[in-house]
């Protein structure tokens, strides 16, 4: 096959890979999503073998959908204990027209949103619920997880495993929650999809800046929230905040692969569809009185896609948004962030203060960007001497790969 087959291929496969996932777990049962799994990879196995040699069919994904269906019924066959022992599968009686039912488009998306709310059951911890959604949801190989968490295979494989194993002794439903339990589920839900998009975005992996794949497909599992949810004004915020952010995917790293910081990304390049799709979803959101920090962020990404430039900003409604986003849930990422705005109101003088008084409290005494900031900031000051110091600092404590060149060029400067 040639490059640009193969291309298209692993995009196929990742794209399709999580509504197969889904709905064959849909119909085994929780209890075998790794059986699920297991035939889902037997059929993009088989794709690739055959479409190696005829070519990739007109309609790929209907012809995956075939194969996986055909492997439900042969495993089924091949291994009548299943039947026997779990009598409450969808498909109990072997009724060919049941299946083709729940491979209907509305059911996978429906199987979709089922697995969401599985992969973020409370019983599991943050990074499980993550690892679980990138893995049976958004079709990422134990490789690529393992490198978002800067883990190993072997450590997020057993972190798969266990996560498995307690859905599979809590006897997790593979359903969407009602009544007083949708709430919470839905918060839970919401929270791992802004962890994911944050992964992909402001990525920790040490040989990317953004992990594209990551937010895209944050942002596909969030719409498949608001369709369903339509009167939930938090996940049109998420979802605003998200289209806002990745507007400006194609100016965050220049031709060379460098990173572009923000005050001198071309604006030209910002996606003005994104960008106005996240504005509707913004004002939808706001028919409500109740106010999430997705309203805030949204509000704040907002402020950033409407300024003509960097310098006419409105950094005073900038700064008003983080302060509200602080009392709503403090952090001291947020009180960096305050420190750094403050540069643009007060200038940056009075922004290194904020920032000596973050670094006295140890709150951010691991997180890079506090020292970068300060680096960056007296080297605009004319005082390379000391910003020396901080960039070193700052280089020490693992940042991307990309970002290491980005401060090691600024050490350059000194």
């Amino acid at each position: 096959m040639s490059g640009r087959n193969d291309q298209l291929m692993d995009e196929l496969f990742r794209k399709e890979y999580g509504k197969l996932v889904a709905t064959l777990t849909r119909l085994f049962g929780i209890a075998h999503m790794q059986l699920a799994e297991d035939m889902v990879q037997d059929a993009l196995i088989t794709a690739m073998d055959k479409w190696s040699v005829e070519g990739i069919p007109d309609n790929p994904s209907a012809w995956l959908i075939q194969v996986s269906k055909r492997k439900v019924l042969n495993e089924l066959k091949r291994n009548k204990m299943i039947l026997e022992h779990h009598q409450n599968l969808s498909f109990a009686n072997d009724e060919i027209a049941q299946i083709d039912s729940v491979f209907m488009e509305e059911e996978i998306e429906d199987s979709q949103l089922r697995m969401i709310f599985t992969c973020c059951h409370p019983a599991l911890n943050a990074e499980s619920q993550i690892a679980l959604t990138l893995k049976t949801l958004c079709g990422f190989g134990v490789q690529e997880v393992a490198n978002a968490f800067l883990s190993s295979k072997a450590t997020i494989n057993k972190r798969l495993y266990r996560a498995k194993k307690i859905l599979r002794e809590t006897n997790a439903p593979f359903s969407i929650p009602s009544g007083a339990e949708l709430l919470p589920r839905l918060q839970t839900v919401t929270t791992t999809l802004y962890l994911l998009f944050n992964e992909g975005y402001n990525s920790s992996s040490g040989d990317s800046v953004i992990q594209k794949a990551f937010c895209l497909e944050a942002i596909r599992l969030t719409k498949y929230l608001e369709n369903k949810f339509t009167d939930v004004p938090e996940i049109k915020a998420l979802l605003g905040l998200m289209c806002l952010h990745t507007s400006r995917f194609d100016a965050r790293i220049d031709d060379a692969g460098g990173i572009v910081i923000f005050e001198e990304q071309d604006r030209s390049l910002w996606s003005k569809d994104l960008i106005q799709k996240g504005m509707q979803y913004l004002k939808a959101s706001m028919n409500e009185k109740r106010l999430t920090p997705y309203h805030i962020e949204a509000s704040i990404a907002a402020q950033h896609s409407i300024a003509e430039s960097f310098e006419k900003t409105n950094w005073k409604a900038i700064y008003e948004n983080y302060q509200l986003l602080n009392s709503l849930k403090p952090n001291p990422i947020i009180q960096l962030n305050l420190a750094i705005i403050q540069s643009r109101l007060e200038g940056m003088e009075e922004s290194l203060k904020m920032l000596y008084t973050i670094e006295t409290n140890n709150s951010l005494v691991n997180y890079h960007l506090l020292p970068a900031s300060q680096g960056i900031f007296l080297l605009k000051l004319n005082k390379p001497k000391e910003a020396k110091s901080y960039l070193e600092k700052a280089l020490q404590m693992n940042p991307s790969e990309k970002e290491k060149e980005y401060l090691k060029a600024q050490l350059e400067k000194c």
